[in-house]
C-alpha cells in the first residue's frame, strides 16, 4: 500500500542533514526574533532578531538551509542548521509562508498580503512569475502523491485552490460546504458563518486532503483526485496546524480556540483522542520530533512553546519564548526532502 510519508519514519534522517544538531527553531511574530531552543534539555541557547513579523521557519527542499519568513520586513533570512546561526537576509516581498515544488525546482511563496503565488528560484528567490488568487489570503498547502497539483487554503475568502504547477495556472476554486447550521444556531455555538481554512496535509494513502478549519472547529476531507469536499470531521475550537505522525497512523491537529491536539485516526477517519492543555492555551504551528516521541507547537497568545508526549497522551512541558510566538521548525527532521512550510517531508 502507498505511503507517500515512507521516508519520514522515526530516526530516518537523510546524509544531507548528518551532523546538524538537533534545534527548535521559534519565529516571534510580534518580537520580531527567532528562539531557538535544545529540545533535549528544553533550555533556551539563543535568541537573534529577524526581519519585521516572522510567521514560519521553513526547511529548504534540499534539507540544508532554514528560511525564515519576515512577512512584513519582505525579507527572508536564512538560517545554517550546522550552527543554528541566522546568515544575511534577502529581499522577497511578502513572504507569509513558502513551499517547494516536489521536484525542488520551484519556491512557491504565499504571498498573503498581495492575494498571490509566486513562483521564484529555489536558491536565489529570485522571481520568475507571479499568480494572482482568485480569492483571498492565500497561506497553506500539501500536493499531491504524483507532485503535480497544489491544493492550496485561502483563509479570508473560505475557498481552496488547485493549482498545476506544470502550467502554472489555477485549475479549480473548492468552495466549502456551510454544514447546514442556521446563524442562530453558529452564534450559540460560537462558529463563524464562513469557512477559514488553515493547515493542509495529504493523507499517507494520496487519496484525501484534510484541510484545518479555524471558523469550523475542525477539518474537511478533499478528495485529492477529483477534488471534491467528502466531509467534515469537528475536532475543536481553532483548528489550525496538521501534523503526521511517525508511523503514518495518526493526523495531530492543534486547537488553537480549545487549547488542546485531536488525534485522528487516518483508518477511521476520525478523532481518537484529545490531550488538552491544563487551564486552556493556544496552540498553534510545529512540527513532530525525529523520534516521533514530541509534537511542539507554538502557544501563538500565551507567548510559550508546548510540548506534548505523544505516547502519553499529555502536555509535557510549557517553555516561555517571545510574544505571539507562530510557525516553529523542529530540524532536523526524517525524510529525502522537503516541500517547506514548518517541515513537511516526502
Amino acid at each position: 500500500m502507498r505511503d507517500v510519508y515512507a521516508n519520514d519514519r522515526a530516526g530516518m534522517l537523510s546524509p544531507a542533514v548528518a551532523g546538524f544538531p538537533s534545534l527548535v527553531y521559534v519565529p516571534n511574530s510580534e518580537s520580531g526574533t527567532v528562539t531557538v531552543i535544545d529540545p533535549r534539555t528544553y533550555k533556551i541557547v539563543r535568541e537573534f532578531s529577524v526581519g519585521r513579523r516572522p510567521q514560519h521557519v521553513v526547511p529548504s527542499w534540499d534539507l540544508k538551509t532554514l528560511w525564515v519568513n519576515n512577512n512584513d520586513g519582505n525579507t527572508l533570512t536564512p538560517i545554517d542548521p550546522a550552527t543554528g546561526r541566522p546568515g544575511k537576509a534577502i529581499a522577497v516581498e511578502d513572504p507569509y509562508n513558502l513551499y517547494f515544488s516536489p521536484d525542488g525546482t520551484t519556491a512557491l511563496v504565499m504571498a498573503e498580503r498581495l492575494n498571490r503565488l509566486d513562483f521564484r528560484d529555489p536558491h536565489t528567490f529570485r522571481l520568475r512569475e507571479s499568480l494572482p488568487m482568485p480569492c483571498r489570503g492565500i497561506n497553506h498547502a500539501d500536493f499531491t502523491a504524483d507532485g503535480s497539483m497544489m491544493l492550496a487554503s485561502c483563509e479570508f475568502s473560505g475557498h481552496l485552490v488547485v493549482v498545476d504547477l506544470g502550467e502554472r495556472k489555477v485549475r479549480e476554486v473548492v468552495r466549502l460546504p456551510r454544514l447546514g447550521v442556521t446563524p442562530a444556531s453558529m452564534a450559540h455555538h460560537g462558529m463563524m458563518h464562513h469557512s477559514m481554512p488553515q493547515d493542509v496535509k495529504l493523507s499517507p494513502d494520496g487519496e484525501t486532503f484534510y484541510v484545518a478549519d479555524m471558523a469550523k472547529g475542525g477539518v474537511w476531507l478533499v478528495d485529492a483526485e477529483r477534488f471534491k469536499v467528502r466531509r467534515f470531521v469537528a475536532t475543536g475550537a481553532g483548528a489550525h496546524g496538521l501534523y503526521v505522525s511517525r508511523d503514518s497512523k495518526h493526523l495531530y491537529v492543534s486547537n488553537r480556540g480549545a487549547g488542546s491536539v485531536s488525534v485522528v485516526s487516518f483508518a477511521r477517519q476520525r478523532p481518537v483522542g484529545t490531550w488538552r492543555i491544563p487551564g486552556g492555551g493556544s496552540p498553534d504551528m510545529g512540527g513532530v520530533s525525529a523520534d516521533g516521541r514530541r509534537l511542539w507547537l507554538a502557544g501563538r497568545y500565551h507567548g510559550v512553546v508546548y510540548v506534548f508526549d505523544t505516547e502519553k497522551g499529555r502536555l509535557e512541558r510549557t517553555i516561555r519564548v517571545g510574544a505571539g510566538p507562530h510557525g516553529l521548525a523542529v530540524y532536523p527532521q526524517p525524510g529525502t526532502y522537503s516541500l517547506g512550510h514548518t517541515g513537511v517531508f516526502r
